[in-house]
């Protein structure tokens, strides 16, 4: 079975298992349940198919899904607009991904200028310039007074989960890393011929247990708005609003502007930070 398969006969038995006959109006096939959700007779039952055909397709022997099956699956499942979209993506055909794909780029990334210049003009509120993979590519003083970004602290996500501080100061680390670990599924669905993206994840999944746990639990999302809450040393408990920023010629980097609600004591204590 080839990864993208595997990947998408490992999304569909997690999705699966969390729907249950009642809750989508089946009877339960008679005799000793093993699964905790749909059985792939109840699944192919509800999306049209034979449950020979879904067979296949779980088990990554079915080569060529038409979008009618993988929409009658999707509201099968119950997935959302993110999650159908990611079914989608894993289960294209490699032909035909490979004739839309884009170019994953050279190893090391440059900051898109236009990016830059929004970041340089935001000195006033955290702002911090992502790649393709999470890498830091630029960021402003306030970021890292906030954060306390290390010298060697080179990919958001080894900030996250490598560095003690990213723990000890964000006092919803749990969320936000978790939803950051889902927006990183829904980027390898999107491109799966990122080997850049691939090694991230085979790195932490085998070093980091937390991020193991929560790529296991196959939730997806895509990067955006989320909210951020620090105790900082100095000064005090800050919470920021996230915003994810993209131009449309280079979807591939990001803008993370840190907001702050007018009149807040966030608001007026940065400046003070700033000045330090």
């Amino acid at each position: 079975m080839t990864r993208d398969r595997a990947a998408l006969s490992a999304f569909l038995r997690d999705r699966r298992d969390r729907v249950s006959p009642a809750s989508v109006g089946l009877t339960a096939y008679p005799g000793r349940r093993r699964v905790p959700g749909l059985r792939r007779e109840e699944l192919a039952q509800l999306a049209g198919v034979s449950p020979d055909y879904y067979s296949k397709l779980e088990q990554g022997r079915q080569a060529n899904v038409s979008k009618e099956v993988l929409q009658a699956l999707a509201r099968a499942l119950r997935l959302d607009d993110v999650e159908a979209r990611h079914l989608f993506d894993l289960a294209s055909p490699e032909a035909s991904r490979e004739a839309t794909a884009q170019p994953p780029g050279p190893d090391v990334q440059v900051p898109d200028p236009g990016l830059l210049q929004v970041l340089a003009a935001l000195d006033h509120v955290p702002a911090i310039q992502l790649g393709r993979s999470g890498e830091i590519l630029a960021s402003n003083a306030l970021v890292r007074a906030v954060l306390s970004l290390a010298p060697d602290d080179t990919s958001m996500f080894h900030y996250l989960f490598r560095n003690p501080i990213a723990r000890e100061r964000t006092v919803n680390w749990s969320q936000f890393a978790a939803a950051m670990v889902a927006g990183l599924r829904r980027n390898a669905g999107r491109r799966p011929w990122d080997t850049t993206l691939t090694r991230l994840i085979e790195e932490l999944r085998g070093s980091e247990p937390d991020f193991s746990h929560w790529w296991d639990d196959h939730d997806v999302q895509e990067f955006g708005r989320s909210v951020k809450v620090i105790q900082h040393p100095v000064a005090g408990t800050m919470q920021f609003g996230i915003e994810f920023l993209c131009t449309p010629d280079n979807p591939d980097q990001s803008l993370i502007v840190y907001t702050v609600e007018s009149g807040s004591s966030t608001e007026r204590i940065l400046p003070i930070l700033a000045s330090w």
